[in-house]
């Protein structure tokens, strides 16, 4: 039986050495500019671009022909998207499934709701895999998932709100008096899905606690963390702070891509780690 992951491309993964594996690509458009979250995307690229354009962003998901492709002739397909309260990404996963047990009813697909964004879809597409390896079946697989999503966390760091002013989700005099005073907002993925600001934070050091602090308070005691960032120098301390808490963590740091870089923007980082 052949059995293949698929993701949509705010995961930040690309490519995925243990199972066979497909990204599909949501896209960024910004006045005459269209960004493809692929891999010939370069994110420094379009953030450089993003900085100096004035007008309204506007992001799209990928639409149901593109999941059906990405599934392949797979066996058994699972399929794990961006949170369905910020992107249509997981309706039209849906509506694909649909279409594609049509077309092939021996066949098994199932959608996730990763409920998150990044970092956090990374850990579930990782012990998704580890569960297929280990031999476990497709459906002890979808009965394993929810119980996993509930002690997978996402917390997030933002130094611009450009990208969100652009979108109508914060306003302008929000993000200038924001700047203005050097604050950070620190946030979580919620437990429905919908990104929400916890605390701001008034530069570095009380940012840098600050994602600590939540961390701690979500459970994280160890296991697995996955960063994302457009920020080395925070990406760097936040190991070292995370370190000093549980010293044995899985912790794997990268650049955030496309969709997540458009929403971080410069200086921002998103951790997602087990609690």
């Amino acid at each position: 039986m052949a059995f293949k992951i698929v993701a949509d491309s705010s995961s930040d993964l690309l490519s995925f050495s243990a199972v066979d594996y497909a990204s599909v690509p949501l896209t960024i458009m910004a006045g005459d500019r269209t960004f493809v979250d692929d891999a010939t995307l370069d994110p420094r690229e379009m953030l450089d671009y993003l900085a100096t354009y004035k007008g309204r962003s506007t992001t799209a998901c990928p639409n149901p022909d593109a999941w059906r492709a990405a599934f392949g002739d797979a066996d058994e397909v699972v399929c794990v998207t961006i949170t369905s309260n910020l992107s249509g990404a997981c309706n039209a996963a849906m509506i694909a499934r649909e279409d594609y047990l049509r077309l092939h009813p021996d066949h098994k697909v199932l959608v996730v709701d990763s409920l998150s964004t990044g970092p956090e879809m990374v850990l579930l597409i990782e012990k998704i895999a580890e569960w297929h390896l280990a031999g476990y079946t497709f459906e002890a697989i979808e009965k394993q998932i929810a119980d996993y999503q509930k002690t997978t966390h996402l917390t997030f760091a933002l130094e611009s709100l450009r990208s969100l002013v652009n979108n109508g989700r914060v306003s302008p005099a929000v993000a200038a008096l924001a700047g203005l005073l050097n604050i950070r907002i620190v946030g979580i993925a919620s437990d429905v899905g919908t990104l929400q600001p916890v605390s701001k934070c008034r530069g570095e050091k009380r940012t840098q606690q600050g994602l600590i602090n939540v961390m701690t308070e979500r459970g994280f005691k160890g296991g697995k963390v996955r960063i994302a960032h457009n920020n080395p120098a925070l990406a760097d301390i936040m190991v070292g702070l995370i370190r000093a808490i549980a010293p044995d963590a899985d912790i794997r740091v990268y650049n955030a891509r496309g969709l997540v870089s458009f929403y971080a923007e410069d200086g921002g980082i998103l951790i997602g780690y087990e609690g």
